[in-house]
């Protein structure tokens, strides 16, 4: 099994930014993850949702994922990377694969999508997963996007299999499941924020991090959020969280990651804002949007 992985503190789901010739810019992509390291975030997510992974075909996928490999061996950081899908046997596969690369801490594997299994099928989806795989697995609850829904009960059972060492918890909100889950956690399981708008409040019911693409933007203004939460530091935690929120709010006017990449093109930091279909690039409004609250953002004093 790969470095023990340790679920906490800010992670940043990063994008795949677009050459002008439309693939995908590698150079681009290494220095974004230096920088994003650089202010502070804990590790790297390669293959999310915000890398628009099911826009990469598996050439682009692996090119991705070694040159984020590079970029965490040389600076020691985390690397989880976004694997699974429907079946088990094709996540199981995937998994496999990540034996390749041995800066991956951690697979961040999805519920499955659209098949909608019961509660007991999910349990017998990652127990099989995690029996097998050369990394610890961090389940993605994101009933939005899944169509699954996960109660504390399973969530917490799934916590108690060997091998599965956090979730990603996004779930549209703060709901008595959430509350339930992180008011009884098994031993040795983690809750990572994956709502980047309810960061702050998960962070204050005791999850340990999150896995946020807002964080590409005003990274170490997330990581001090997160330092605050765990060092009792109350209010500055609230002004920073209210802040923060009403950043992501801005971030995600339009799917992610369009307004995200408006943004770090804007900065100059990948060279185009470019997506791949179905996603379209983010309105000039949303972009000027979300600068501008970027700049309130970075020059508040805390």
């Amino acid at each position: 099994m790969a470095q023990h992985f340790t679920p906490y503190g800010i992670h940043v789901p990063l994008v795949t930014p677009f050459a002008r010739d439309g693939h995908p810019d590698l150079d681009a992509l290494e220095g974004l993850a230096h920088s994003l390291l650089d202010d502070g975030a804990a590790g790297l997510v390669a293959l999310g949702t915000t890398g628009e992974v099911g826009a990469l075909d598996a050439d682009e996928r692996r090119a991705v994922v070694d040159a984020c490999a590079r970029v965490c061996r040389d600076r020691q950081a985390q690397l989880v990377v976004g694997a699974g899908g429907g079946a088990t046997a094709t996540a199981a596969r995937e998994l496999a694969g990540l034996s390749r690369w041995p800066e991956v801490r951690a697979a961040l594997v999805t519920v499955p999508v659209f098949v909608r299994p019961s509660q007991e099928g999910v349990l017998a989806h990652f127990a099989r997963l995690a029996a097998d795989s050369p990394v610890p697995l961090v389940v993605y609850h994101i009933p939005y996007r899944t169509a699954r829904s996960l109660d504390a009960a399973t969530l917490r059972a799934l916590g108690d299999l060997p091998g599965v060492v956090g979730v990603k918890h996004a779930v549209g909100g703060v709901d008595q499941d959430t509350v339930d889950l992180l008011g009884d956690l098994p031993a040795g399981f983690a809750v990572l924020a994956g709502d980047d708008v309810f960061v702050s409040p998960l962070l204050a019911l005791g999850a340990t991090g999150g896995i946020l693409a807002s964080a590409h933007l005003a990274t170490d203004r997330f990581v001090a959020l997160a330092d605050a939460w765990h060092t009792g530091d109350a209010p500055r935690a609230r002004t920073l969280g209210h802040r923060l929120a009403r950043l992501s709010t801005r971030l995600f006017a339009e799917p992610n990651p369009a307004v995200v990449k408006g943004v770090l093109h804007a900065q100059g930091r990948i060279p185009t804002p470019d997506v791949r279909l179905p996603l379209l690039p983010a309105s000039e409004e949303s972009v000027a949007a979300a600068l501008k609250e970027l700049t309130e953002v970075e020059s508040a004093i805390d």
